[in-house]
Protein backbone atom coordinates (compact mmCIF):
# COMPACT_ATOMS: atom_id res chain seq x y z
CA UNK A 1 0.00 0.00 0.00
CA UNK A 2 0.95 3.47 -0.58
CA UNK A 3 1.53 5.27 2.21
CA UNK A 4 2.53 8.32 0.69
CA UNK A 5 -1.13 10.07 0.19
CA UNK A 6 -1.08 9.63 4.36
CA UNK A 7 2.47 11.09 5.55
CA UNK A 8 1.98 14.18 2.89
CA UNK A 9 4.83 13.28 0.78
CA UNK A 10 4.61 14.70 -2.39
CA UNK A 11 3.79 12.67 -5.14
CA UNK A 12 7.06 12.08 -6.78
CA UNK A 13 8.28 10.26 -3.40
CA UNK A 14 10.84 13.04 -2.64
CA UNK A 15 10.18 15.82 -0.37
CA UNK A 16 11.45 19.58 -2.01
CA UNK A 17 12.20 22.64 -1.23
CA UNK A 18 9.51 24.55 1.08
CA UNK A 19 7.40 21.08 1.68
CA UNK A 20 5.11 23.09 3.65
CA UNK A 21 3.89 25.14 0.69
CA UNK A 22 3.90 22.63 -1.63
CA UNK A 23 1.98 20.27 0.35
CA UNK A 24 -0.47 22.88 0.89
CA UNK A 25 -0.46 23.10 -3.34
CA UNK A 26 -0.36 19.40 -3.23
CA UNK A 27 -4.22 19.34 -1.47
CA UNK A 28 -5.80 21.85 -3.58
CA UNK A 29 -4.78 20.05 -6.19
CA UNK A 30 -5.89 16.41 -5.05
CA UNK A 31 -9.41 18.07 -3.95
CA UNK A 32 -10.42 20.18 -7.01
CA UNK A 33 -8.98 17.14 -9.18
CA UNK A 34 -11.34 15.05 -7.44
CA UNK A 35 -14.60 16.87 -7.42
CA UNK A 36 -13.93 17.60 -10.87
CA UNK A 37 -12.92 14.63 -12.93
CA UNK A 38 -16.57 13.56 -13.84
CA UNK A 39 -17.41 17.03 -14.74
CA UNK A 40 -14.08 17.07 -17.21
CA UNK A 41 -15.21 13.79 -18.87
CA UNK A 42 -18.65 14.98 -19.03
CA UNK A 43 -17.42 18.60 -20.61
CA UNK A 44 -15.24 16.98 -22.87
CA UNK A 45 -17.15 14.55 -24.66
CA UNK A 46 -20.30 16.82 -25.01
CA UNK A 47 -18.06 19.90 -25.95
CA UNK A 48 -15.99 17.72 -28.48
CA UNK A 49 -19.09 17.05 -30.46
CA UNK A 50 -20.52 20.25 -30.43
CA UNK A 51 -17.15 21.37 -31.96
CA UNK A 52 -18.17 19.60 -35.09
CA UNK A 53 -21.12 20.77 -35.26
CA UNK A 54 -21.38 22.58 -38.80
CA UNK A 55 -20.29 19.46 -40.00
CA UNK A 56 -23.32 17.19 -37.90
CA UNK A 57 -25.48 19.43 -38.90
CA UNK A 58 -25.37 19.61 -41.96
CA UNK A 59 -25.11 15.79 -42.44
CA UNK A 60 -28.41 15.96 -40.09
CA UNK A 61 -30.03 19.00 -42.78
CA UNK A 62 -28.93 17.09 -45.81
CA UNK A 63 -32.21 15.96 -47.02
CA UNK A 64 -33.97 19.52 -46.96
CA UNK A 65 -30.82 20.97 -48.73
CA UNK A 66 -31.14 19.42 -51.83
CA UNK A 67 -34.74 20.27 -53.81
CA UNK A 68 -34.85 20.20 -56.88
CA UNK A 69 -34.77 23.35 -58.26
CA UNK A 70 -37.13 22.97 -61.09
CA UNK A 71 -39.83 25.53 -61.33
CA UNK A 72 -40.55 29.36 -59.60
CA UNK A 73 -39.90 30.25 -56.48
CA UNK A 74 -43.00 31.39 -54.84
CA UNK A 75 -43.16 35.12 -52.57
CA UNK A 76 -41.58 35.00 -49.54
CA UNK A 77 -44.73 36.07 -47.89
CA UNK A 78 -46.31 32.52 -49.00
CA UNK A 79 -43.64 30.64 -47.28
CA UNK A 80 -43.83 32.22 -44.15
CA UNK A 81 -47.95 31.66 -44.71
CA UNK A 82 -47.09 27.69 -45.31
CA UNK A 83 -44.56 27.73 -41.72
CA UNK A 84 -47.25 29.21 -39.83
CA UNK A 85 -50.58 27.06 -40.97
CA UNK A 86 -48.04 24.35 -39.74
CA UNK A 87 -47.39 24.90 -35.88
CA UNK A 88 -51.61 26.30 -35.15
CA UNK A 89 -51.88 29.89 -33.11
CA UNK A 90 -48.22 30.45 -34.45
CA UNK A 91 -46.34 34.32 -35.07
CA UNK A 92 -43.34 34.74 -37.10
CA UNK A 93 -40.30 35.10 -35.06
CA UNK A 94 -37.81 34.79 -37.75
CA UNK A 95 -37.48 34.18 -41.37
CA UNK A 96 -33.82 32.11 -42.31
CA UNK A 97 -32.54 33.30 -45.74
CA UNK A 98 -31.88 30.74 -47.96
CA UNK A 99 -28.09 30.37 -48.60
CA UNK A 100 -28.60 28.29 -52.11
CA UNK A 101 -31.07 27.55 -55.03
CA UNK A 102 -32.01 23.81 -53.17
CA UNK A 103 -32.09 24.78 -49.93
CA UNK A 104 -35.90 24.28 -48.02
CA UNK A 105 -36.33 27.87 -46.41
CA UNK A 106 -35.72 27.72 -42.55
CA UNK A 107 -39.07 29.35 -41.05
CA UNK A 108 -39.13 29.91 -37.07
CA UNK A 109 -42.38 30.44 -35.50
CA UNK A 110 -43.35 30.90 -31.91
CA UNK A 111 -46.25 29.71 -30.26
CA UNK A 112 -47.03 29.81 -26.80
CA UNK A 113 -43.61 30.97 -26.20
CA UNK A 114 -42.20 27.60 -27.87
CA UNK A 115 -40.11 27.95 -31.17
CA UNK A 116 -40.50 25.89 -33.59
CA UNK A 117 -38.20 25.69 -36.86
CA UNK A 118 -40.00 24.91 -39.97
CA UNK A 119 -38.63 23.56 -43.11
CA UNK A 120 -40.68 24.68 -46.01
CA UNK A 121 -40.26 23.91 -49.98
CA UNK A 122 -39.81 27.47 -51.36
CA UNK A 123 -41.27 26.12 -54.62
CA UNK A 124 -44.28 23.44 -53.66
CA UNK A 125 -44.61 25.10 -49.91
CA UNK A 126 -44.72 21.27 -48.85
CA UNK A 127 -43.55 21.67 -45.01
CA UNK A 128 -40.68 18.98 -45.06
CA UNK A 129 -40.52 19.24 -40.81
CA UNK A 130 -41.29 20.93 -38.18
CA UNK A 131 -39.09 20.43 -34.73
CA UNK A 132 -38.85 22.31 -31.96
CA UNK A 133 -35.46 24.76 -31.92
CA UNK A 134 -34.53 23.39 -28.36
CA UNK A 135 -35.36 19.96 -29.47
CA UNK A 136 -32.79 20.26 -32.81
CA UNK A 137 -29.82 17.51 -31.72
CA UNK A 138 -26.92 19.96 -31.29
CA UNK A 139 -29.03 22.33 -29.25
CA UNK A 140 -29.78 19.93 -26.59
CA UNK A 141 -26.22 18.67 -26.67
CA UNK A 142 -25.33 22.52 -25.83
CA UNK A 143 -27.94 22.04 -23.03
CA UNK A 144 -25.96 19.26 -21.91
CA UNK A 145 -22.91 20.54 -22.09
CA UNK A 146 -23.05 23.89 -20.05
CA UNK A 147 -26.22 23.22 -18.13
CA UNK A 148 -26.27 19.21 -17.87
CA UNK A 149 -30.22 19.94 -18.83
CA UNK A 150 -30.62 21.14 -15.52
CA UNK A 151 -31.18 24.89 -16.66
CA UNK A 152 -29.84 27.48 -13.78
CA UNK A 153 -28.50 25.23 -11.25
CA UNK A 154 -27.12 22.76 -13.64
CA UNK A 155 -25.19 26.21 -15.25
CA UNK A 156 -24.29 27.36 -11.91
CA UNK A 157 -22.67 23.53 -11.02
CA UNK A 158 -20.53 23.29 -14.52
CA UNK A 159 -19.28 27.15 -13.61
CA UNK A 160 -18.24 26.14 -9.94
CA UNK A 161 -16.44 22.43 -11.80
CA UNK A 162 -15.09 25.05 -14.59
CA UNK A 163 -13.48 27.12 -11.58
CA UNK A 164 -11.84 24.62 -9.84
CA UNK A 165 -10.75 23.03 -12.89
CA UNK A 166 -8.52 25.99 -13.10
CA UNK A 167 -7.35 25.88 -9.88
CA UNK A 168 -6.89 22.03 -10.65
CA UNK A 169 -4.29 23.12 -13.43
CA UNK A 170 -2.26 25.29 -12.05
CA UNK A 171 -1.55 23.35 -9.09
CA UNK A 172 -0.47 20.72 -10.93
CA UNK A 173 1.74 22.74 -13.51
CA UNK A 174 3.59 24.07 -9.90
CA UNK A 175 3.35 20.37 -8.50
CA UNK A 176 4.90 18.54 -11.96
CA UNK A 177 7.20 20.93 -12.55
CA UNK A 178 10.67 19.87 -13.60
CA UNK A 179 12.23 19.90 -10.00
CA UNK A 180 15.89 18.50 -9.57
CA UNK A 181 14.87 16.22 -12.63
CA UNK A 182 16.89 15.55 -15.08
CA UNK A 183 16.17 15.10 -18.85
CA UNK A 184 12.77 15.57 -20.46
CA UNK A 185 11.35 12.46 -18.99
CA UNK A 186 8.21 12.24 -16.98
CA UNK A 187 7.67 15.73 -18.19
CA UNK A 188 7.51 16.26 -21.61
CA UNK A 189 6.82 12.65 -22.39
CA UNK A 190 5.96 9.12 -20.43
CA UNK A 191 8.33 6.93 -19.58
CA UNK A 192 7.08 3.40 -20.33
CA UNK A 193 9.44 0.73 -19.21
CA UNK A 194 9.09 1.64 -15.20
CA UNK A 195 6.11 -0.10 -14.00
CA UNK A 196 2.39 0.71 -13.58
CA UNK A 197 2.80 3.12 -10.95
CA UNK A 198 5.12 4.95 -12.79
CA UNK A 199 3.68 4.74 -16.13
CA UNK A 200 0.16 6.11 -14.64
CA UNK A 201 2.15 8.92 -12.90
CA UNK A 202 4.23 10.31 -16.62
CA UNK A 203 0.77 9.90 -18.55
CA UNK A 204 -1.01 12.05 -15.92
CA UNK A 205 2.15 14.47 -15.79
CA UNK A 206 2.89 15.05 -19.60
CA UNK A 207 -1.06 15.07 -20.34
CA UNK A 208 -1.23 17.99 -18.31
CA UNK A 209 2.03 19.80 -19.08
CA UNK A 210 0.96 19.46 -22.89
CA UNK A 211 -3.07 20.41 -22.62
CA UNK A 212 -2.82 22.81 -19.49
CA UNK A 213 -2.54 26.41 -21.82
CA UNK A 214 -5.26 25.26 -24.02
CA UNK A 215 -7.22 23.75 -21.43
CA UNK A 216 -7.12 27.19 -19.24
CA UNK A 217 -8.14 28.91 -22.81
CA UNK A 218 -11.30 26.78 -23.61
CA UNK A 219 -12.08 27.03 -20.06
CA UNK A 220 -11.73 30.63 -19.82
CA UNK A 221 -13.77 31.05 -23.25
CA UNK A 222 -16.29 29.24 -22.17
CA UNK A 223 -17.40 31.30 -19.17
CA UNK A 224 -19.57 34.01 -20.62
CA UNK A 225 -22.02 31.51 -20.80
CA UNK A 226 -22.03 30.49 -17.20
CA UNK A 227 -24.83 31.97 -15.01
CA UNK A 228 -22.57 33.57 -12.35
CA UNK A 229 -20.08 34.76 -14.51
CA UNK A 230 -21.78 35.88 -17.76
CA UNK A 231 -24.00 38.19 -15.17
CA UNK A 232 -21.12 39.13 -13.15
CA UNK A 233 -19.63 40.38 -16.59
CA UNK A 234 -22.36 42.36 -17.37
CA UNK A 235 -22.57 44.24 -14.47
CA UNK A 236 -19.04 45.00 -14.97
CA UNK A 237 -20.34 45.97 -18.36
CA UNK A 238 -22.47 48.65 -17.28
CA UNK A 239 -19.88 49.82 -14.42
CA UNK A 240 -17.50 50.31 -17.28
CA UNK A 241 -20.35 51.85 -19.58
CA UNK A 242 -19.36 49.33 -22.21
CA UNK A 243 -23.33 48.26 -22.89
CA UNK A 244 -23.36 50.09 -26.39
CA UNK A 245 -23.56 47.61 -29.43
CA UNK A 246 -25.25 44.36 -29.86
CA UNK A 247 -23.98 41.12 -27.71
CA UNK A 248 -24.55 37.74 -29.53
CA UNK A 249 -23.95 35.08 -26.60
CA UNK A 250 -26.27 33.75 -24.19
CA UNK A 251 -25.95 33.59 -20.65
CA UNK A 252 -27.40 30.00 -18.96
CA UNK A 253 -29.20 29.63 -22.17
CA UNK A 254 -31.38 33.03 -22.46
CA UNK A 255 -30.42 36.22 -23.98
CA UNK A 256 -29.13 38.99 -21.65
CA UNK A 257 -31.57 41.31 -20.62
CA UNK A 258 -32.19 44.63 -22.11
CA UNK A 259 -30.74 46.19 -18.66
CA UNK A 260 -27.35 45.55 -19.20
CA UNK A 261 -27.50 45.09 -23.17
CA UNK A 262 -29.86 48.16 -25.02
CA UNK A 263 -29.04 46.34 -28.17
CA UNK A 264 -28.79 42.96 -27.65
CA UNK A 265 -31.55 41.81 -29.71
CA UNK A 266 -34.49 43.79 -31.01
CA UNK A 267 -36.96 40.92 -31.28
CA UNK A 268 -36.27 39.28 -27.90
CA UNK A 269 -38.51 40.27 -24.80
CA UNK A 270 -36.99 40.90 -21.23
CA UNK A 271 -36.94 37.42 -20.44
CA UNK A 272 -35.59 36.22 -23.97
CA UNK A 273 -38.73 35.24 -24.85
CA UNK A 274 -40.62 36.79 -28.40
CA UNK A 275 -42.66 39.59 -28.11
CA UNK A 276 -45.94 40.03 -30.21
CA UNK A 277 -45.32 41.41 -33.64
CA UNK A 278 -47.32 43.62 -35.22
CA UNK A 279 -49.50 42.22 -38.79
CA UNK A 280 -47.05 42.18 -41.31
CA UNK A 281 -48.08 43.73 -44.35
CA UNK A 282 -47.85 41.86 -47.60
CA UNK A 283 -44.30 42.71 -49.76
CA UNK A 284 -42.26 43.86 -46.45
CA UNK A 285 -40.36 40.62 -46.21
CA UNK A 286 -39.66 40.37 -49.87
CA UNK A 287 -38.38 44.10 -49.70
CA UNK A 288 -36.42 43.34 -46.95
CA UNK A 289 -34.69 40.66 -48.70
CA UNK A 290 -33.86 42.32 -52.07
CA UNK A 291 -31.94 45.01 -49.45
CA UNK A 292 -30.26 42.21 -47.83
CA UNK A 293 -29.28 40.44 -50.43
CA UNK A 294 -26.08 43.05 -51.71
CA UNK A 295 -24.68 43.50 -48.30
CA UNK A 296 -23.48 39.82 -47.97
CA UNK A 297 -24.04 39.36 -44.72
CA UNK A 298 -22.11 35.88 -43.49
CA UNK A 299 -24.74 33.20 -43.41
CA UNK A 300 -27.40 32.30 -41.74
CA UNK A 301 -28.84 35.38 -42.40
CA UNK A 302 -31.41 35.81 -39.68
CA UNK A 303 -34.42 38.76 -40.72
CA UNK A 304 -36.93 39.28 -37.68
CA UNK A 305 -39.99 41.40 -38.20
CA UNK A 306 -41.12 44.85 -36.35
CA UNK A 307 -41.58 44.59 -32.48
CA UNK A 308 -43.86 47.17 -33.08
CA UNK A 309 -46.10 49.48 -35.91
CA UNK A 310 -43.38 51.33 -37.49
CA UNK A 311 -40.09 50.08 -36.19
CA UNK A 312 -37.73 48.31 -38.82
CA UNK A 313 -36.98 44.79 -39.43
CA UNK A 314 -33.60 43.33 -37.67
CA UNK A 315 -31.16 41.58 -39.55
CA UNK A 316 -28.36 39.67 -38.09
CA UNK A 317 -25.98 36.93 -38.82
CA UNK A 318 -25.58 33.80 -36.85
CA UNK A 319 -22.13 32.46 -37.79
CA UNK A 320 -20.15 30.46 -36.02
CA UNK A 321 -17.36 32.75 -36.53
CA UNK A 322 -18.60 35.59 -34.10
CA UNK A 323 -16.19 38.37 -35.92
CA UNK A 324 -18.11 37.70 -39.18
CA UNK A 325 -21.32 38.67 -37.50
CA UNK A 326 -22.68 42.19 -38.33
CA UNK A 327 -26.50 43.84 -37.50
CA UNK A 328 -28.61 45.82 -39.68
CA UNK A 329 -32.02 47.29 -39.68
CA UNK A 330 -34.33 47.47 -42.87
CA UNK A 331 -37.33 49.41 -43.34
CA UNK A 332 -39.85 47.04 -44.08
CA UNK A 333 -42.17 49.58 -46.07
CA UNK A 334 -39.41 51.06 -48.03
CA UNK A 335 -36.67 48.61 -48.18
CA UNK A 336 -34.36 51.53 -46.77
CA UNK A 337 -31.39 50.05 -44.82
CA UNK A 338 -31.91 51.93 -41.91
CA UNK A 339 -28.68 51.48 -39.99
CA UNK A 340 -25.40 48.34 -39.59
CA UNK A 341 -23.60 47.44 -37.20
CA UNK A 342 -20.33 45.29 -37.69
CA UNK A 343 -18.45 43.36 -35.62
CA UNK A 344 -15.44 45.97 -35.55
CA UNK A 345 -18.47 48.37 -34.29
CA UNK A 346 -18.60 47.00 -30.69
CA UNK A 347 -16.99 47.58 -27.76
CA UNK A 348 -13.31 45.95 -27.02
CA UNK A 349 -14.83 43.65 -24.25
CA UNK A 350 -17.35 42.31 -26.90
CA UNK A 351 -15.07 42.20 -29.78
CA UNK A 352 -12.52 40.18 -27.04
CA UNK A 353 -15.69 37.76 -25.85
CA UNK A 354 -16.28 36.94 -29.45
CA UNK A 355 -12.88 36.06 -30.52
CA UNK A 356 -12.61 33.83 -27.68
CA UNK A 357 -16.39 32.35 -28.03
CA UNK A 358 -15.04 31.35 -31.63
CA UNK A 359 -12.59 29.80 -30.71
CA UNK A 360 -14.06 28.11 -28.02
CA UNK A 361 -16.59 26.79 -30.48
CA UNK A 362 -13.69 25.81 -32.72
CA UNK A 363 -14.94 28.28 -35.86
CA UNK A 364 -12.26 30.70 -35.64
CA UNK A 365 -9.79 29.26 -37.87
CA UNK A 366 -11.20 26.36 -39.39
CA UNK A 367 -10.86 22.74 -39.10
CA UNK A 368 -7.32 23.48 -37.79
CA UNK A 369 -9.90 25.26 -34.55
CA UNK A 370 -11.93 21.72 -34.53
CA UNK A 371 -9.08 19.44 -34.41
CA UNK A 372 -7.37 21.51 -31.64
CA UNK A 373 -10.22 22.00 -29.64
CA UNK A 374 -11.21 18.20 -30.30
CA UNK A 375 -7.14 17.43 -29.25
CA UNK A 376 -6.99 19.79 -25.90
CA UNK A 377 -10.80 18.01 -24.84
CA UNK A 378 -9.30 14.28 -25.32
CA UNK A 379 -6.23 15.15 -23.84
CA UNK A 380 -8.24 16.73 -20.77
CA UNK A 381 -10.18 12.99 -20.88
CA UNK A 382 -6.53 11.07 -20.36
CA UNK A 383 -6.00 14.01 -17.65
CA UNK A 384 -9.03 13.31 -15.53
CA UNK A 385 -8.95 9.04 -16.40
CA UNK A 386 -5.41 8.95 -15.23
CA UNK A 387 -5.08 10.97 -12.18
CA UNK A 388 -8.53 8.91 -11.02
CA UNK A 389 -6.51 5.88 -11.85
CA UNK A 390 -3.64 6.99 -9.95
CA UNK A 391 -5.65 8.03 -6.52
CA UNK A 392 -7.89 5.13 -6.72
CA UNK A 393 -4.54 2.72 -6.71
CA UNK A 394 -2.69 5.12 -4.18
CA UNK A 395 -5.83 5.40 -1.78
CA UNK A 396 -5.40 3.58 1.58
CA UNK A 397 -8.15 1.22 2.55
CA UNK A 398 -11.32 2.93 4.35
CA UNK A 399 -9.76 6.49 3.69
CA UNK A 400 -10.34 9.04 0.87
CA UNK A 401 -6.61 9.11 0.37
CA UNK A 402 -6.07 13.10 0.91
CA UNK A 403 -2.84 14.25 1.41
CA UNK A 404 -2.30 15.24 5.32
CA UNK A 405 -1.93 18.66 5.69
CA UNK A 406 0.82 20.28 7.81
CA UNK A 407 0.83 21.36 10.97
CA UNK A 408 1.97 24.61 10.08
CA UNK A 409 0.68 25.16 6.61
CA UNK A 410 2.83 28.09 4.65
CA UNK A 411 0.79 30.41 2.76
CA UNK A 412 3.39 32.11 1.10
CA UNK A 413 2.11 36.06 -0.30
CA UNK A 414 1.88 35.25 -3.79
CA UNK A 415 -0.35 32.39 -3.02
CA UNK A 416 -3.01 34.70 -0.96
CA UNK A 417 -2.32 36.94 -3.94
CA UNK A 418 -3.58 34.26 -6.21
CA UNK A 419 -6.16 33.35 -4.40
CA UNK A 420 -7.72 36.21 -3.66
CA UNK A 421 -7.34 37.32 -7.50
CA UNK A 422 -8.94 34.16 -8.74
CA UNK A 423 -11.96 34.91 -5.93
CA UNK A 424 -12.58 38.23 -7.52
CA UNK A 425 -12.48 36.61 -11.19
CA UNK A 426 -13.99 33.78 -10.64
CA UNK A 427 -17.02 34.48 -7.58
CA UNK A 428 -18.43 31.23 -7.53
CA UNK A 429 -14.58 30.26 -7.09
CA UNK A 430 -14.08 32.83 -3.68
CA UNK A 431 -17.71 31.38 -2.67
CA UNK A 432 -17.79 27.72 -2.59
CA UNK A 433 -14.04 28.21 -1.37
CA UNK A 434 -15.46 30.18 1.70
CA UNK A 435 -17.85 27.94 2.22
CA UNK A 436 -16.01 24.35 2.19
CA UNK A 437 -13.15 26.22 4.41
CA UNK A 438 -15.95 26.87 6.88
CA UNK A 439 -17.63 23.63 6.52
CA UNK A 440 -14.01 22.17 7.52
CA UNK A 441 -12.84 24.23 9.85
CA UNK A 442 -16.35 24.39 12.32
CA UNK A 443 -18.04 20.70 11.17
CA UNK A 444 -15.73 18.65 9.59
CA UNK A 445 -12.42 18.83 12.30
CA UNK A 446 -14.53 17.90 15.08
CA UNK A 447 -16.03 15.16 13.72
CA UNK A 448 -13.73 12.18 14.43
CA UNK A 449 -14.26 9.47 11.64
CA UNK A 450 -14.52 12.26 8.75
CA UNK A 451 -11.39 14.22 10.20
CA UNK A 452 -9.61 10.71 9.35
CA UNK A 453 -11.46 9.67 6.46
CA UNK A 454 -10.28 12.87 4.54
CA UNK A 455 -6.98 13.39 5.56
CA UNK A 456 -7.33 15.78 8.17
CA UNK A 457 -5.04 14.06 10.38
CA UNK A 458 -2.67 10.84 10.05
CA UNK A 459 -3.63 7.22 10.66
CA UNK A 460 0.13 6.91 12.56
CA UNK A 461 -1.00 9.89 14.99
CA UNK A 462 -4.26 7.99 15.69
CA UNK A 463 -2.34 4.78 17.03
CA UNK A 464 -0.02 6.49 19.00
Amino acid sequence: MDTSAMNGNPPNGRRTPGGRWYNAVWRWHFYAGLFCIPFIIWLSLTGTIYLWRPQLEALLDRPYDRLPVAGRTVSPDAQVGAALGAVPGSSLHKYILPEHPGNAVRVIVSADGVDHRVHVDPRSLAVLRVIGEEDRPLNVVSRLHGELLAGAWGSYLVEIAACWAIVMLLTGVYLWGPRNRKGLAGVFYPRLRGGRRLFWRDIHATAGIWVSVFALGLILTGLPWANAWGSYLGEVRTLTGATQGPVDWTISGKAPTPKTDAMLDPHAGHDGMVMATPKIRPGELARVIATVRPLRIAPPVLLSPPEHDGAPWAVSSDAADRPLRSDAQVDGATGRLVGRVAFADRHWIDRVIGYGIAVHEGALFGIANQILGTLTALLLVVLAVSGGVMWWRRRPTGLLGAPVPSARPRYRPALVAAIVGLGIYMPLFGLTLLIVTIVERVLLRRLPRARLWLGLESPALRTT
